[in-house]
């Protein structure tokens, strides 16, 4: 059977970085952020851009997913791990010269003790209360510290994708108040604060989602399209119902294609019955009845002939459109998107 073919344009994504560090000054780093496998992309082929394009800062989250990078761009780059250190990672910290970013004193103490320890960072708490360290917990971890400087210390904003929210104003009062006059290399910014301007952008920007067409980056450039085999045509009169539940009833003589992807590929079963559209060439035909675990039934009625792909995401439908009409975020649904998937990559080093 024909595959479901996710395309992930690598040349978008390396404008997309570069369309992002140009918001900033000449001297602040713009990193990428590759966490969850490039955010569902491939972290081998995202890195190996990345890597063409001279990036050499990264953010991911696990050490797995640390090793996983190294492995692809070697050991000239800087990988930061934002779970910090934990003592099940000791074995991979032998290996490789992550650099963690600690977030509590506890992390900095079993830090300070592993034998192989390199360089690390520090993750600070403004006001999102997920990871890092409060005030007096910073103080003590500097203590323990002594002399040893961070390579980096970082917060992240909550809000930022709404640029009006007071929550981004005070978490950059508190990361000044509780940064200032130290003399370390600072982040604060992911790729919505990367877009609320220079006061957020400090010494190094980590944008993510921005890299891969996500909002809340409006300009970026489209970086994927799916395109889903049609493996069956029926006939539908009216009155006739498609799919589970009998969500959707024939209202006109219609023809019904069905497709092979479903939501054990991450297409959420919210998004049935009329709520996005797939694409046979520039013609949108509606997807009706309920999304199943395997299978998509569109209407294509109006085609004058059903082509054996039709397409899902692509610059006109994106992952926030689809994210919207499921009820999440772009995030959710780019990170889901299946393993089945055939991936080709376009731009590959």
């Amino acid at each position: 059977m024909a595959e479901t073919c996710l395309t992930v344009d690598l040349n978008a994504i390396a404008a997309n970085h570069s369309a992002l560090d140009a918001l900033s000054s000449h001297v602040v780093e713009t990193a990428a952020v590759l966490k969850a496998n490039a955010y569902g992309l491939g972290i081998e082929k995202v890195g190996r851009k990345f890597l063409e394009k001279s990036v050499r800062t990264f953010f991911v989250a696990t050490t797995e997913e640390a090793a996983a990078l190294a492995d692809v761009i070697g050991p000239d780059a800087h990988i930061y791990v934002f779970g910090g250190f934990l003592p099940q990672d000791k074995a991979l910290f032998q290996n490789y010269d992550f650099i963690p970013l600690l977030n509590s004193i506890d992390q900095v103490r079993a830090y300070i003790e592993h034998p192989n320890q390199s360089g690390f960072g520090l993750q600070i708490d403004t006001g999102m209360n997920r990871l890092g360290m409060e005030e007096e917990e910073l103080r003590g971890a500097l203590n323990i510290l002594g002399d040893r400087r961070p390579e980096l210390v970082i917060s992240h904003l909550a809000c930022a994708d709404d640029p009006t929210h007071k929550m981004n104003g005070a978490q950059l009062a508190e990361f000044h108040r509780l940064s200032d006059g130290m003399n370390w290399r600072r982040s604060l910014a992911a790729t919505g604060g990367t877009l609320l301007g220079a006061e957020y952008h400090f010494d190094v920007t980590r944008p993510g989602i921005g890299l891969y067409g996500g909002a809340p980056f409006q300009k970026a450039t489209s970086v994927i399209r799916l395109d889903i085999p049609v493996i069956q045509t029926r006939h539908v009169a009216i009155g006739e119902s498609v799919g589970y539940g009998s969500t959707w009833v024939a209202e006109r003589p219609s023809v019904v294609a069905t497709l092979s992807a479903g939501y054990a590929d991450g297409l959420l079963r919210t998004l049935g019955n009329g709520h996005v559209d797939l694409f046979a060439d520039t013609i949108r035909c509606p997807l009706v009845g309920r999304v199943s675990m395997d299978l998509l039934t569109v209407d294509v009625t109006d085609l004058d002939h059903v082509p054996d792909y039709m397409t899902l995401l692509n610059s006109e439908q994106t992952v926030d459109d689809l994210a919207a009409a499921a009820g999440t975020i772009g995030y959710e649904f780019l990170t889901g998107l299946g393993a089945r998937y055939q991936r080709r990559y376009v731009g590959a080093v």
